[in-house]
């Protein structure tokens, strides 16, 4: 396992995190992390001897702690760019729409995994593709 590449590839995560507290708008966020999963891929299947699906899905968890942290902590910016993310709070049990830090701390992970297992694909499919 390269470690030192999956810590480097997730700072984009970290970026991404702080990007969309106040920058980036919820309708575009999803063409620069496609953006991201690509560049991450080729990087994982030029750089990584194996294991890339491994690789990729580990990086997105790492994304997934960047993230949930920085949205954690910077909670009422991030709420007050995402109306969709605070309308969905009302919808949840009131158990947790009173913690709605904690529905992200449960939360992400669940997405950190499913964007792994995209990521995980995407550098699969690189390796296949790039050359070393």
């Amino acid at each position: 396992m390269n470690w030192k590449i999956i810590f480097q590839l997730s700072i984009f995560g970290l970026i991404m995190a702080f990007g969309t507290v106040s920058l980036i708008p919820q309708k575009v966020e999803p063409a620069f992390w496609l953006i991201i999963f690509i560049f991450c891929a080729w990087v994982i299947a030029k750089v990584c001897p194996g294991k890339y699906f491994l690789h990729g899905f580990l990086v997105s968890m790492a994304n997934a702690v960047w993230i949930t942290a920085v949205h954690v902590i910077y909670y009422k910016h991030y709420i007050m760019e995402h109306p969709d993310m605070a309308s969905m709070n009302t919808q949840m049990p009131p158990s947790l729409a009173v913690h709605p830090r904690l529905l992200m701390v449960i939360a992400g992970p669940v997405f950190g995994a499913l964007s792994g297992i995209i990521l995980g694909l995407f550098a699969l499919i690189a390796s296949k593709i790039v050359k070393k």
